[in-house]
């Protein structure tokens, strides 16, 4: 067997196999678009953001204010509870006693029946 010929048709059957990888690519390039998002080298890369110098003095001022609003709630917030008067509370105990003692004798009232 002469190795020369073996080694053209091996050469011709690679020849072949490239050009049906190619057209298989081509077909595949050609076909609908990718889905997703695109690949690395094509994303922009992002920079830093800057801030302008009267653009940070304003959000300074805008903060503080924000801040100063918010102290302000917690100062109104922590004034004193109104408390309940002695005279009151007792009102309203003597009337708690009475529903207490109605309650019991219709108790009382509806074991005898029963």
């Amino acid at each position: 067997m002469d190795t020369n010929r073996i080694l053209a048709e091996l050469r011709a059957g690679r020849d072949r196999i490239d050009q049906a990888i190619s057209a298989i690519e081509a077909v595949n390039s050609t076909g609908r678009r990718r889905v997703g998002r695109p690949p690395r080298t094509a994303q922009k890369p992002r920079g830093r953001g800057r801030m302008s110098a009267a653009a940070r003095r304003k959000l300074s001022r805008l903060l503080k204010q924000r801040w100063a609003q918010g102290k302000m709630k917690r100062v109104q917030a922590s004034k004193p509870v109104h408390r309940m008067s002695r005279a009151a509370r007792k009102r309203i105990a003597a009337a708690q006693r009475a529903r207490w003692a109605k309650f019991k004798t219709q108790q009382r009232a509806e074991n005898k029946v029963a």
